[in-house]
Order: C-alpha cells, then structure tokens, then sequence
C-alpha cells in the first residue's frame, strides 16, 4: 500500500466517529478477557451499529452432522419463492474464537432480501474449545450437508456460493478450494476481508495495527486460541494464499469458483485479500474486487452508522444475483 503519513487521516468522519464512540465507551478490549467473556462482549455489542434485521418469509434452524457425529447448528434465511432459491453458505466472523450465526443475522438476512436468494448461516465449532482445522471440516461437512438437504429445503443444489467475513472468509476461500478438489461445483465464494496468511508481516498489518478496530493484539490472541501450534500457520487450510499441503506444496487455484472480495482500506487485512485476489487472477479465476475507501475491518456490520456498509451489501447481492444467473 502506498505511504501515507497518518493513516487516521484516511478514515471517513463516519468512520472516526464511530471509532471515538467506541474508544469513550471504555470497554475491556476482547484480546484482556476470557475466551468465553469475549464472547459474551462480541454478542453484546453485536447490533448496536447495524441496521435493524430485514422480514422474511421463512427463517428456519438447521442441523448439520460433522464427521465427528457432532450437530452443528445453522439458521436459514429465505425471501417467499414459487421456485427452488439458489444458496449462499454463510460462515461468520470472529477470529474463529468469537461470533455466531446470531451475530450476523442481519447482514444474512439483508443479503437474502438482496440478492432473492437463501442465506444458510453456519454456528461452526470456535476456539479454544474446538481447535484447528476443526472449523475448516465443520465448514466442508456443512457443505455436504446443505447439499443432502437442499430439494427437501426447496433449495437450488445447483446454484450453491459460499460466502464469509473475516475468519470465516477464510473458512470460505478454503472451502470453495477443498469443492474445486471434490468436484463440487460453485456458483461463486463471497469473501469480504478473509484471511489470507500465514504470517501477518504484510505492510498494512505495520500501517493499521493501532486504532483501527482490530489491533495487533486481537489478532494474535484469536490465533494463539484457534492454533495447535507454530506449524499450523504454514497450513493452506488456515493460509490459502501462502500455506502447503502435506507435501510442502503452495495449493494451485486454478478452476476455483469465481470470487468477489471486499476489503477495507483501514484493516490490516487489506494486503492479503489484494494478494489472494492476484493469485487466483494469474489462475485464471474470474475476480471483482472492491475496496472500500476509509473504513476499518468489520464495517459491514456497521449499517446503520456506515454508509459503504450497504454499499458493500448492495454490491456483494449484486454478484450473488449474477452469479446464480450464470450458473
């Protein structure tokens, strides 16, 4: 990224309003409490930015079954249709440690609205009870089973996407490669800010890691929960743009599904998702990409304070919408 001398100055006054707000407030940051306070704290403060939860025709609780026989629970979000609705498979934000599907209903319920699609939102198993790559087979087994079920859902198989923020963006990105590896078509993988690397050495790591929302500190407390150890990081399962398989290999991205990405320009993830968005580019994957200027990681929840938060839902709809139609 280019330099620039005070990167608070790139922030909108929106954006620095809200992050006055939250600095006055004076809550114990998420990274000084218990992995089960943080999680209480991440759902407290959960909808106090976002827009109020769109009405829906159908709202269901799903169960999925793991490889391990555990019930993961996933809520479906629906708008009325006559006619098998394509799918979007959801997996939330939260730094694998934090969040839920009922942190981010509202986002999964404007999108359904949005792009007239079913959203199905995945509760995967969080850290440091469940621990890498738990998450990355709760999210495949939740695949096959979104896929056993969809005809009695009245769902389209055929039009399935995924789709996630943050560190379910990253469950998102490696789901959509283990598909291409399956032979399991997708309509597209959805990644607003994932992550990417294994090591957070990137310059917008250095440029945002203070005062932009997700701080240093967040990050390496989220992944001190979720890794077993050191070598995880090298894995592609939690690195998709710089990780090996088990033969020491940097995976291939060719014929992947194709992918829209949404960054913030103020997040120290933003170099990593510019990163992945040229590899699967040189790939040969088709990729739009969007940066949304002055804002910080975690803005789509923001709605009601963000205006680029319903841009970037606008515009993630948008590529559901054309995605289903070219499938």
């Amino acid at each position: 990224m280019s330099h620039h001398p005070d990167p608070r100055s790139l922030l909108t006054p929106a954006m620095r309003h809200v992050l006055e707000r939250i600095a006055r407030a004076g809550h114990v940051p998420l990274h000084a409490l218990t992995p089960a306070q943080a999680r209480l704290a991440y759902e407290a403060g959960a909808g106090v930015l976002e827009i109020p939860s769109h009405k829906l025709a159908r709202v269901e609780d799903l169960r999925f079954t793991a490889r391990d026989g555990a019930k993961l629970g996933a809520q479906l979000f629906a708008p009325a249709s006559e006619v098998a609705l394509p799918v979007l498979l959801y997996f939330h934000g939260g730094g694998f440690t934090v969040g839920s599907v009922a942190t981010h209903a509202a986002l999964c319920r404007h999108l359904a609205h949005l792009a007239h699609c079913a959203v199905v939102s995945v509760d995967y198993r969080l850290a440091p009870d469940w621990k890498f790559p738990t998450a990355v087979f709760d999210a495949w087994d939740s695949l096959q089973g979104l896929r056993a079920q969809c005809q009695a859902l009245g769902l389209d198989p055929k039009r399935i996407a995924v789709g996630g923020d943050s560190a379910g963006g990253t469950l998102a990105a490696v789901t959509a490669i283990a598909a291409r590896d399956a032979g399991v078509p997708l309509a597209m993988q959805l990644l607003y800010y994932p992550g990417c690397v294994g090591h957070q050495d990137t310059a917008s790591h250095t440029k945002f890691a203070e005062g932009f929302l997700l701080e240093e500190p967040h990050i390496r407390y989220f992944f001190g929960h979720y890794l077993r150890s050191a070598a995880d990081r090298d894995d592609w399962r939690f690195a998709p743009l710089d990780g090996v398989d088990e033969q020491g290999h940097v995976r291939e991205l060719d014929d992947v599904a194709p992918a829209w990405i949404g960054l913030a320009e103020c997040d120290p993830l933003t170099d990593e998702g510019v990163m992945y968005a040229d590899r699967l580019r040189h790939a040969g994957v088709p990729v739009d990409i969007e940066i949304y200027a002055g804002v910080v990681h975690g803005f789509i929840n923001f709605g009601r304070a963000i205006p680029q938060a319903l841009t970037a839902h606008n515009d993630a709809a948008r590529a559901l919408r054309q995605a289903f139609q070219d499938t």
